[in-house]
């Protein structure tokens, strides 16, 4: 259903606002002369106006007029967004916490505090770790059936510096890189801050639609193909057996480097093949712990073909130096330990449960998502403002993100993603309840 042609001059001046083109403080014309300018009656201009206001872009001001209002969360991508006020649930982040955790911690700080090595811990580590840590990566990626050197094994300071010096050892300003039309907010900032071209990709039920990957890079100089294909963020989707091996095959025949983003991957029990352990000549492995453990344990890694591992050092090198010796010791005994396989399968089991709530208190709305994500994706009517709606969650002390973040081809499709692993049970179900009424109200009525 196309939508009404006062919803696109809608778009069109929000657009303008986000974009600086109208500045905060800008008067915008009358009612009588936008109707006039655009063809369209007074009070459908009223109603342009009424939906700007609403969505928090502009203010009504009795007798002097209508103005932009200084915008508090920026535009373009989620990671930039201020944090979410004390009071207000958070549905936009995730950070996903189970009982015993800072136990855990406790116990690990003692341990370290009385090991043998912890003197060492106090200097400069190797750029890519110690040997023994790169060792515990590589059996923990064995356990997701990839075979680990552990040569070409990195530590990183969680997956998003995983990704930050991918893209400096490999990739540089004006490359062209393939990406899902919806996909993740911090890779997109990645990609702005290296100048990179990002050419959109659209995606199907299972993951992206690979005929058009593969016109793609039969008419454009694709360097690389970034790719979550085990649980996608934003739309949870696992890409098929089938798909891998035929993305596999577009990559072999055209030449791109693979990115492959696992963050999430942890949450699918038995999943296809990584791409990593089916190419991994051609495919830069990316993941971390913040997901699976804590956010605030900073330490990822990158599994990357042999020829690129020196690249991948000095990049550490011009970053960080070397991952805290301390945090990335607590992560390697937790992975040797099964502490990790044990925090893995407990947030599989809550995500499920959450997943369980989710369904309940929104069935009937058409959901996107996988059975145990954090995550799930409500697309709106194409009439409706996804601004609209989050502005009114807002406003109810409840946080989620529009898909303007996650979207990197001209088309921001109304739809909202719901964080799910921020707030406990009740909370959730809470929270969900008034998404719905609103959601209800607002967008399907």
């Amino acid at each position: 259903m196309a939508a009404p042609r006062y919803k696109k001059l809608v778009d069109a001046l929000a657009s303008d606002i986000r974009t600086g083109r109208l500045s905060p403080g800008a008067r915008l014309s009358t009612h009588r002369e936008l109707a006039a300018r655009e063809g369209i009656a007074v009070v459908t201009a009223t109603r342009v106006y009424a939906e700007l206001e609403a969505m928090g872009l502009v203010s009504r001001e009795q007798g002097r007029g209508t103005f932009v209002r200084d915008i508090a969360v920026p535009a373009g991508h989620g990671i930039d967004q201020q944090p979410v006020a004390a009071d207000a649930v958070d549905l936009n982040f995730n950070y996903p916490s189970l009982p015993g955790q800072a136990d855990l911690l406790r116990q690990a700080l003692r341990e370290v505090a009385t090991s043998g090595d912890l003197d060492s811990l106090l200097r400069y580590q190797p750029h890519r770790g110690r040997p023994q840590d790169r060792a515990s990566i590589a059996r923990h990626l064995g356990l997701r059936g990839i075979t680990a050197d552990p040569e070409q094994v990195l530590i990183a300071g969680g997956a998003q510096h995983g990704l930050a010096i991918t893209i400096m050892a490999t990739l540089s300003a004006g490359d062209v890189v393939a990406v899902d039309a919806l996909t993740y907010p911090g890779f997109k900032v990645l990609a702005h801050a290296f100048q990179l071209d990002l050419e959109p990709v659209p995606t199907t039920a299972d993951g992206p639609d690979l005929d058009a990957l593969e016109r793609l890079c039969a008419t454009r100089p694709v360097r690389a193909i970034y790719t979550m294909p085990t649980l996608h963020n934003p739309l949870g989707w696992v890409m098929p057996a089938t798909d891998r091996n035929r993305l596999i095959r577009i990559a072999r025949q055209y030449g791109p480097l693979i990115i492959e983003d696992a963050s999430y991957a942890y949450l699918v029990e038995a999943p296809p093949p990584p791409l990593a352990a089916t190419a991994p000549d051609i495919t830069v492995y990316v993941s971390g712990l913040s997901k699976s453990i804590a956010t605030g344990l900073r330490v990822g890694f990158v599994l990357a073909p042999q020829p690129l591992v020196p690249s991948l050092e000095r990049a550490i090198r011009a970053t960080t130096w070397n991952t805290p010796a301390l945090t990335t010791a607590i992560a390697c005994r937790w992975l040797d330990d099964g502490t990790v396989n044990h925090l893995e399968a407990q947030k599989r089991a809550d995500a499920k449960t959450r997943q369980a709530i989710v369904s309940q208190e929104l069935a009937g709305l058409p959901l996107i998502g996988h059975p145990s994500s954090y995550f799930t994706w409500l697309p709106l009517p194409d009439d409706a403002r996804a601004d609209r709606l989050t502005a009114t969650l807002a406003r109810r002390h409840i946080s989620v993100t529009t898909a303007e973040p996650f979207t990197t081809s001209t088309h921001t499709p109304q739809a909202i993603r719901l964080a799910l692993g921020s707030t406990d049970l009740d909370g959730l179900r809470s929270a969900l309840r008034t998404v719905r009424r609103v959601a209800t109200e607002d967008a399907y009525a």
